[in-house]
């Protein structure tokens, strides 16, 4: 058992100082103050003074098999390892093929995911790529939630992009019914995770599938919604519309905003809640092993870097410190909000019964200090505990 002491603690909701109880991989109590004496039962003690106590994170956009590709063999980036997600605070990741669904498949997308929930987080994954018709990994997409438990939602399906397979109307309809009824029959979301590129039809295939069938709103995550700031308007739209849009975050926003028109999460967010967009409307992800190029001061391709998990506090920080956004309303783009939509019901949320996946930042600077898997302390002090299987 573990016995998190005297720490403030974000629900994410602020309820103030408190105690918090772990035993095993669930929070069995959070009290004003929890005194804890049994014979044979040891219990680690861990200090919470001068920190914050907060959810878990949750990515639930990431190419955990690696991403790129586009530029040939040479530009494919690497699987992630345990230790990059749970530095970065990542308790539960969500997979995805993008572009190369066929040099990366479905075998090896649900395979890497059990591989990290060996080593000790929580993983999941979408079923498809960027192209439609989808390649089921049985005879049919339904059978498949049925039957493959990391499977919870399809994408991420690109629309209004050069590289998408340019579905048609009936294509993208019949994929979305399909991850709908897969979903209630086996219990999960069913989200259908839309990639939206620069494209001018934007959100077309998505307006016209909830006008013209019964397909709700909110089976659909449309992601990169900041991708330049005329995409962002379209995004308010959809979001004043009742959905729920994902920012895709950045581990250095002022060069996006400066080079691609990027509209960087914290003033998105600030936006959002300008407009009455309701808190449960967004979330953030990172797009986590994606390729990204990189400039010098002259603007000249020096290099490939790679997607983390990192850019996700990056874009909390700067909602607080640059936008004076509240810390509980920021940190629900990566906790509560993803779990709601995606349906992890254990997840994304400090309460009792629920899974134990923590985050304890330093209250000065929000850096993280520990992070807590499942039950399991996975990064200490600032020192990784856990190592994934071929880290060391």
């Amino acid at each position: 058992m573990k016995l998190i002491k005297q720490i403030d603690v974000f629900t994410p909701d602020h309820i103030g100082i408190k105690d918090i109880l772990i035993s095993d991989d669930k929070i069995v109590a959070i009290e004003d103050e929890i005194r804890f004496d049994v014979t044979g039962v040891t219990v680690d003690v861990i200090d919470g003074k001068g920190m914050l106590a907060t959810p878990g994170f949750i990515d639930c956009h990431f190419h955990i098999l690696g991403g790129g590709g586009e530029g040939g063999y040479q530009n494919r980036t690497p699987e992630v390892k345990l230790s990059q997600l749970t530095s970065a605070g990542v308790t539960t990741v969500v997979g995805c093929l993008g572009t190369d669904g066929v040099g990366r498949d479905m075998t090896a997308l649900i395979s890497k995911a059990k591989g990290l929930k060996a080593e000790g987080i929580s993983a999941y994954v979408y079923d498809g790529s960027y192209r439609l018709p989808l390649d089921p990994v049985t005879d049919s997409l339904i059978k498949d939630f049925l039957t493959i438990e990391e499977i919870i939602g399809i994408g991420e399906i690109a629309i209004s992009d050069h590289r998408s397979s340019q579905p048609t109307f009936d294509e993208f309809t019949r994929a979305a019914a399909d991850a709908r009824v897969g979903g209630m029959l086996s219990g999960k979301a069913g989200i259908i995770n839309v990639h939206l590129g620069g494209g001018k039809k934007k959100y077309d295939l998505i307006l016209r599938t909830v006008s013209e069938t019964e397909i709700p709103i909110s089976q659909f995550l449309p992601t990169h919604a900041n991708r330049t700031s005329e995409l962002f308007e379209a995004s308010i739209a959809f979001a004043k519309m009742g959905g729920t849009i994902d920012f895709t975050a950045s581990e250095d926003p002022d060069f996006w905003e400066k080079e691609d028109d990027e509209v960087r999460f914290s003033k998105g967010l600030k936006r959002l809640l300008d407009e009455g967009i309701g808190l449960d409307q967004f979330t953030m992800t990172s797009d986590g092993q994606g390729s990204l190029p990189y400039f010098d001061e002259n603007n000249q391709f020096i290099g490939l870097g790679v997607g983390s998990s990192k850019a996700l506090m990056v874009g909390i920080k700067e909602a607080v410190e640059k936008e004076q956004i509240p810390l509980e309303i920021a940190l629900r783009a990566i906790t509560c909000n993803p779990a709601k939509i995606l349906q992890l019901r254990h997840k994304g949320r400090l309460e009792k019964g629920m899974d134990a996946d923590l985050c304890l930042l330093h209250k000065e600077d929000l850096r993280i200090d520990t992070v807590i898997a499942n039950g399991q302390i996975m990064v200490e002090e600032e020192v990784i505990k856990v190592w994934g299987t071929f880290e060391q």
